[in-house]
């Protein structure tokens, strides 16, 4: 295998790395005030980003609820909004019958 014979050319640079890399004390590794305004900004981002991407897909179905696509607007149920975007797949197509004359 490669495996054993890169094991033996690295070595030696693995232990210089060991002896001239030095590991910090714990009293100096702490987490600042830094460290939580890059993740609190990091966060708000994330917040954002899905607030503009929520407001683009009602956008998207409003658009393609009035025909804005160029395909034929949507009807609207009677009784209103029921709440249920999902499509329940009545096509009028009975995917039983596939095939069969």
């Amino acid at each position: 295998m490669l495996l054993p014979e890169l094991v033996v050319h690295l070595a030696p640079v693995l232990d210089l790395v060991r002896l001239t890399d030095e590991v910090p004390e714990p009293e100096d590794v702490k987490a600042g005030w830094g460290a939580l305004a890059i993740f609190a900004g990091m966060a708000l981002a994330v917040a954002l980003l899905g607030w503009s991407l929520f407001r683009q897909l009602r956008k998207v179905e409003h658009g393609r609820a009035t025909g804005v696509y160029g395909d034929v607007p949507a009807e609207p149920h009677e009784g209103g909004h029921d709440g249920d975007d999902r499509d329940n797949g009545d096509d009028g197509y009975d995917r039983n019958d596939a095939g069969r004359p």
